[in-house]
């Protein structure tokens, strides 16, 4: 009964490990969660008024599926500001968050066969929402050494006449990573060749970044490849908005089309309540972004700090985003005090939980073995308490 692409495809990790962690708790286990890619700050107030005021006018009816006006505009605004990109009305499209934007372009445009290019590691969901519309995902490993990004010469030898997509996510999730000005010019030299080949830059991380780093979107840094390019955004992350489910996107005309249409089809819109929140979140106060990145700059930091100082394990400096990808290599085919060897990530994960009650997700659940990633979108107090179990969890390691 059961359709094959559905049988063919893993539920999500992060939400299934998130799940069980909670149901820990509730079950009255001391867990602490660090699994959901979700910030523990407050949507702001300024932007939740917007939201009642719609309510109160009484903004209750069905909304246009591509963004009411108001929001077209405020995202049409916001690539020009922030991406020196400039984008008709037309060519933007609303969907019921990040995820679903994705999921629209896949819908609309894999035929049976067709072939996306994924950096390992990345988001859980890029690989299955591709199998989910019969298309074959093409997984390249990035491994540390690289920063965890694609280069160039790995981009190029996995194109073929059948590629129609890359996606590519900066800051990544799970690693934090982020593609300097050059990279994407690299990378675009190779695109510049292959014309058949379109380009989704995941941009949810945008404005969570740190350092010295500075964001930069493909599209913004090779022109020439804009009319190819599908540049995707969010309110979940940046914007502490994650319940409200709104994404949105900007890219050629023929595909915005078909994804309206393939939306027109599926859920219609997001909640038009969601989309007046939206409008003042783009258009309104900014600052409370800067105060909230100092807040994941500091934890950040305690997290890298600790994890390298315990026996075993170790990460990379992320920089953007709100995890960590650290290895847990040093800890593989050791044996816990129960006389259980962790012959994995998934060993080492499960291990934290049942012994720590810490929960994070294994690393080949973004497509690379032999780490795990932990959000630290979450007080310091409870991030210093969870690096102090992971430690006393791997000192018992004999």
């Amino acid at each position: 009964m059961i359709s094959n692409r559905v049988n063919n495809i893993k539920p999500s990790l992060t939400i299934a490990t998130n799940i069980k962690a909670q149901e820990l708790k509730r079950s009255g286990r001391d867990i602490i969660v660090l699994a959901a890619g979700e910030p523990d700050f407050d949507t702001p107030d300024h932007i939740k008024n917007a939201a009642i005021k719609a309510i109160n006018d009484g903004f209750t009816k069905y909304v246009p599926g591509k963004g009411t006006p108001d929001l077209q505009l405020a995202i049409q605004e916001k690539f020009k500001r922030d991406n020196n990109l400039n984008y008709d009305v037309s060519n933007i499209t609303v969907g019921v968050g990040g995820k679903h934007i994705i999921y629209n372009a896949f819908s609309a445009t894999i035929n049976s066969g067709d072939e996306v290019i994924i950096p390992a590691p990345y988001w859980v969901s890029y690989p299955d929402i591709v199998i989910l519309n019969d298309g074959k995902p093409i997984i390249v490993e990035c491994g540390e050494s690289s920063g965890f990004k694609l280069k160039p010469e790995d981009l190029e030898k996995n194109i073929s006449d059948k590629t129609k997509w890359l996606m590519l996510n900066s800051p990544s999730n799970p690693t934090g990573s982020m593609y300097s000005k050059k990279e994407l010019t690299e990378l675009g030299d190779v695109l510049k060749k292959y014309k058949h080949v379109h380009i989704i830059s995941d941009d949810i991380y945008e404005k969570i970044v740190y350092d010295d780093n500075e964001f930069h979107t493909l599209a913004e840094v090779c022109p020439e490849l804009k009319d190819r390019t599908l540049t995707m955004n969010g309110l979940s992350k940046s914007y502490c908005m994650t319940g409200w489910r709104v994404g949105y996107a900007a890219g050629p005309t023929s595909i915005i089309n078909a994804m309206n249409k393939v939306q027109s089809q599926n859920v219609s819109s997001t909640a038009s309540i969601s989309m007046a929140a939206s409008v003042e979140a783009l258009n309104g106060d900014q600052s409370f972004i800067k105060s909230n990145n100092e807040s994941f700059l500091r934890r950040r930091d305690l997290v890298v700090k600790n994890l390298n100082d315990t026996p075993g394990l170790s990460c990379r400096v992320p920089e953007g985003a709100f995890y960590v990808f650290a290895s847990c290599k040093g800890v593989l085919g050791k044996t816990t005090e129960s006389g259980n060897t962790l012959n994995n990530d998934g060993d080492f994960m499960d291990y934290l939980l049942e012994e720590v009650g810490v929960a994070g997700v294994q690393g080949s659940a973004f497509g690379l073995d032999g780490y795990f990633r932990i959000s630290y979108a979450t007080s310091d107090s409870v991030l210093e308490d969870a690096c102090k179990r992971i430690k006393v969890a791997c000192s018992k390691l004999s």
